[in-house]
């Protein structure tokens, strides 16, 4: 029997796909979408090509420092004898730090900047999968932090005439452009300011084919193509 699965017509299996690659399932839904790549051929060449899709995103992610709690018990796990090493080493570092009383309250400072900088709550991430006609042609991540959106093109098909213009829609208000979009690469806009406080969970994401540069007029001209709603990771 072939092993292109029973699901894989299912609308919603690009989408599942886009969010298993993304990580905002949670931990039942990723054993049922592992099972399936592992059982249905055409569903795990649906994850492979978002993979291929997203990876971009990796380069625009910032590393990240391991906190004292994770070298913690990283250590805790470590052999008895590397342990006792690592203990000797921090003695001697103690002689050091009994000599420099001075760095060590600089040490200190710093750390209590860090500890106030790191405490404070980053803003949640926000997704979208910007549809239409049932296709997911673009897929938005929202960096509330840094006040910037990456567009992700999907199954979106360019267009020889008009080029697609990204549009965020407060509730209850006209839509505000937030640039054009590209078929062949991920695009990174920067919100601007006075759009900052309504790019959040209550707005929605659109798309309309207007002419080469955009919309003449400061609002969508052509057909709407494609829209989806702002949601927390």
């Amino acid at each position: 029997m072939s092993d292109q699965g029973h699901h894989i017509d299912a609308p919603d299996d690009d989408l599942l796909a886009a969010e298993y690659v993304l990580g905002v399932l949670d931990a039942p839904q990723r054993s049922d979408i592992e099972r399936r790549i592992a059982r249905e051929r055409a569903f795990a060449d649906l994850v492979a090509a978002w993979e291929t899709r997203l990876a971009p995103w990796t380069d625009e992610i910032a590393p990240v420092a391991p906190s004292p709690e994770v070298w913690q018990r990283i250590a805790e796990k470590l052999p008895a004898q590397r342990a006792t090493q690592s203990a000797g080493w921090w003695n001697a570092i103690s002689l050091w730090r009994g000599l420099a009383i001075g760095a060590s309250s600089l040490a200190a400072a710093s750390l209590v900047a860090l500890f106030v900088v790191v405490s404070r709550p980053a803003p949640a991430p926000l997704i979208a999968a910007i549809a239409g006609g049932g296709h997911q042609h673009f897929v938005a991540t929202v960096d509330a932090a840094h006040a910037n959106i990456a567009v992700v093109p999907a199954a979106f098909s360019a267009d020889a005439t008009r080029v697609p213009e990204l549009w965020l829609i407060p509730p209850g208000g006209k839509p505000h452009s937030l640039g054009l979009l590209r078929a062949d690469r991920t695009v990174t806009i920067t919100i601007p300011p006075n759009l900052v406080a309504h790019t959040n969970a209550q707005a929605v994401l659109a798309v309309s084919l207007e002419p080469t540069g955009g919309s003449p007029t400061g609002q969508p001209t052509g057909p709407v193509i494609a829209q989806g709603k702002l949601t927390s990771l």
